[in-house]
């Protein structure tokens, strides 16, 4: 990949054209993620776990295989999950710096920065969507289910803890999987296949990326991915996506405190094909509230190349 002509605009998932050349970059870029994301990053958090419960009075082992625990999440556990799908931030940072010369904050918007006041407003239209998500949910035939309870769980000590954890921790995993999948990989599938490939690659890997789920929550993730891989090329930043991110899982999580279980939250087994419409209503309505916001703030969509080749140069 070669940096493109002086002048020419560039938009959010074409700027990795304007880094350092070689076509073995976006790969081994993809690779080392997976590497730091996956094994190194989640190896040094245990060490750091295993000696914090060596100081501690209890059983170390069996605390520390409680980690590994999904189906019965502790709020430390919860912690561990959010903190190290936080350190994707960190990670997707030294790759653009190191890999592709270019300034980590490119990865945020085509600013370069973080649009604060599209991102606060993006959070109020994230409330209008699910407010018309559950217009549609109350036309549609009630659907049996044995995972929600109508009786408010007790707020006990573990309670507090969960609600802490989600209120400090998940603004921050949410954030890490937006610039993971709609940052570096919407640009290193930009780079080299273009605007298409850039929306439904990391779409696909996103929901791949969450497990073992049925098809209709499979495709409630790719929707969302899609959704956000939209918003980051046509508004030319990560900032809607991690709006709606950081929403929807607020929302799951507070439920599952008020009225299910958390561990039913991060391993859903159930979903119905009556939830698509429910889906697609909040994707589309999202979808044209946030570019209209865009539009009316006159947010820039795309990068001056020359800009960017200079950023290139003082790295």
């Amino acid at each position: 990949m070669s940096p493109e002509a002086p002048g020419e605009p560039l938009a959010y998932h074409e700027l990795h054209r304007a880094g350092r050349r070689g076509w073995w970059r976006p790969i081994v870029g993809v690779a080392a993620m997976a590497l730091l994301a996956l094994l190194v990053v989640p190896a040094v958090l245990q060490v750091g776990v295993l000696l914090y419960l060596i100081t501690q009075d209890g059983p170390v082992i069996d605390e520390f295989l409680r980690l590994f625990d999904l189906t019965d999440i502790t709020p430390f556990a919860l912690a561990f999950i959010n903190v190290t799908l936080a350190a994707l931030i960190p990670i997707t940072f030294l790759l653009t710096r190191v890999l592709h010369g270019l300034r980590p904050r490119w990865l945020t918007s085509v600013m370069p920065r973080m649009r604060w006041r599209y991102l606060l407003a993006c959070l109020g239209v994230a409330v209008l969507a699910l407010i018309a998500t559950v217009v549609v949910s109350l036309l549609l035939p009630s659907q049996p289910t044995d995972e929600i309870s109508t009786r408010i769980n007790d707020f006990d000590t573990t309670t507090k803890q969960f609600a802490l954890v989600v209120l400090l921790l998940t603004p921050l995993q949410a954030a890490g999987e937006e610039y993971a999948f709609r940052g570096y990989l919407t640009q290193v599938f930009g780079g080299l296949f273009g605007t298409w490939i850039a929306v439904l690659g990391p779409a696909v890997l996103f929901a791949l990326a969450h497990g073992a789920q049925s098809a209709p929550v499979f495709f409630d993730r790719f929707a969302f991915g899609v959704v956000a891989g939209i918003l980051v090329i046509r508004t030319g930043g990560l900032e809607a996506g991690i709006a709606m991110h950081v929403l929807n899982n607020w929302l799951a999580f507070s439920f599952a405190l008020s009225f299910g279980d958390m561990s039913e939250v991060l391993t859903p087994s159930g979903g119905t094909w009556w939830s698509i419409p429910v889906t697609l209503t909040q994707s589309l309505v999202y979808l044209w509230l946030a570019l209209l916001v865009a539009r009316r703030m006159g947010l820039a969509r795309t990068a001056d190349p020359t800009v960017l080749v200079a950023s290139r140069r003082r790295v």
